[in-house]
């Protein structure tokens, strides 16, 4: 039997594993073939809902791929990738409990994503959070709508202020979407707190470059910082984050406050695996591969050169560097949710076409364009020159995701979702318990055993 692995099943490794267990199909009923997919989770998760997810706009199981239900002739391994041997065709996974395992391959395909990129900023690893998974948007959510009972039940001010300022770092996609969204709950929110006044409420957009969503082009980003700006957002340009130790925000021009909530989207870098493989890597971290997306060495940027080709092994999505070919002004493909999608799709391909002996075809793309959601009936797009803002932006950026979100039952979930919350109010419930499960019962516990209540008075 050939076993092909597919590490990672985010948006490259899912659709990968979809399309080429359907292209192997009868290979694998044969026994023939065995495709793998290893991931430390067991869903896919489609991040461009995460911003909708924190805002409570879908529930947060709409917005996850089930792997097992949805590659049904894949053999799924639940575990971390520890380390690569490519030389050798194995690889070493950490399972959740137990000890370290090799397998062994025939051909791989790396695709384990990217991760947030933090810097070494002097309180950031303490206080601050990322949006990367379906966990943090669900921790985001009811750490927003927690600071809301703070403040309306504190005497202090100083407590009160800092609970009631938002700050994201970061004014790309995730960072103007996630912040548009969870702005638009806070102003709605907010009408069931009569203690509280709507002008206590401070958002923080915190960005480096001199404009915000680069994707969606100079004139849209534009639209967007001005309409984030009508809503009460303080956009601070050119500016990053010096210190938040203890929730005290400092920003490099000088401006200093206090915040419960920073939300840090200010980039990605590979997934440190890369790190633990035999595999050429270039000099910002990425899986080196051409057009072809296979690994390889010697491949000029923004060229359709082969290269000196590693056997056996593909990469591509973020933590991939493949070569641009089209006039963009990069050099490599940008780590989006476009390009991982598309690449997915002839990386499957070209698999399945070496297994059949056939000629390999390069990745090449034409840019459709980007839209975006900023909360609710508000968004910007640029789509093959078709500018948009407002009412008809948002449709567009929910019409396309829920045409790219897989399973039709998964369509049908979120859409149930968008219609139910037309026609009702806005969920508002923090479900912060579940963070501390298993807590109140342990306490209780802790009672009845009259050791560790020793213990406890002593």
């Amino acid at each position: 039997m050939k076993r092909i692995v597919v590490i990672g099943a985010g948006h490259v490794g899912f659709y990968v594993a979809e399309r080429l267990s359907k292209k192997l199909r009868s290979d694998i009923k044969r026994g023939q073939v065995e495709l793998m997919v290893i991931d430390p989770n067991q869903h896919m998760t489609y991040q461009p809902f995460l911003p909708e997810a924190a805002a409570g706009n879908i529930s947060p199981r709409h917005g996850v791929v089930p792997l097992r239900q949805a590659l049904k002739h894949c053999t799924i391994v639940t575990a971390g990738v520890t380390e690569i041997r490519h030389a050798e065709r194995k690889l070493t996974i950490q399972p959740f409990t137990g000890p370290t395992r090799e397998i062994e391959y025939d051909e791989v395909i790396i695709a384990p994503g990217s991760v947030s990129r933090p810097l070494p900023i002097p309180g950031l690893a303490e206080i601050a959070i990322g949006i990367k998974t379906m966990g943090e948007a669900i921790w985001l959510r009811n750490h927003v709508l927690q600071r809301f009972d703070i403040a309306a039940t504190t005497d202090d001010p100083d407590v009160r202020r800092k609970a009631l300022t938002f700050v994201t770092v970061g004014g790309g996609f995730a960072g103007a979407e996630t912040l548009g969204e969870l702005e638009d709950l806070t102003s709605t929110v907010v009408e069931n707190y009569p203690e509280i006044d709507p002008s206590e409420i401070k958002w923080y957009l915190v960005e480096y470059a001199d404009k915000i969503m680069p994707e969606v082009g100079p004139q849209m980003g534009a639209y967007a910082a001005r309409q984030l700006t009508k809503r009460g957002v303080d956009i601070r340009l050119g500016t990053t984050l010096k210190s938040c130790e203890g929730g005290h925000v400092v920003l490099t021009d000088g401006e200093e406050f206090d915040s419960d909530t920073i939300i840090w989207t200010a980039g990605v870098m590979p997934n440190p695996l890369l790190k633990q493989t035999d595999l050429p890597i270039g000099p910002k971290g990425h899986l080196e591969a051409n057009t072809r997306l296979q690994v390889a060495t010697g491949v000029e940027a923004g060229t359709d050169q082969i290269g000196e080709v590693v056997e056996d092994a593909w990469g591509a999505g973020d933590s991939t560097q493949v070569p641009d070919t089209t006039d963009f002004p990069l050099p490599y493909c940008t780590p989006s949710a476009q390009h991982a999608v598309r690449q997915a799709a002839i990386l499957a391909d070209n698999v399945y076409r070496r297994h059949v002996g056939r000629e390999l075809q390069p990745y090449k793309h034409k840019y459709i364009g980007s839209v975006a959601g900023l909360g609710l009936y508000k968004g910007v797009a640029n789509t093959y020159g078709f500018k948009a803002k407002g009412l008809l932006a948002w449709l567009m950026h929910r019409g396309y995701h829920l045409s790219r979100v897989p399973g039709v039952g998964r369509k049908g979930r979120i859409l149930a979702d968008w219609i139910v919350g037309f026609f009702t109010k806005r969920e508002m419930v923090q479900l912060g318990e579940i963070h501390a499960g298993r807590e109140p019962f342990e306490a209780i516990a802790a009672g009845s055993d009259p050791v560790r209540a020793q213990k406890s008075a002593e």
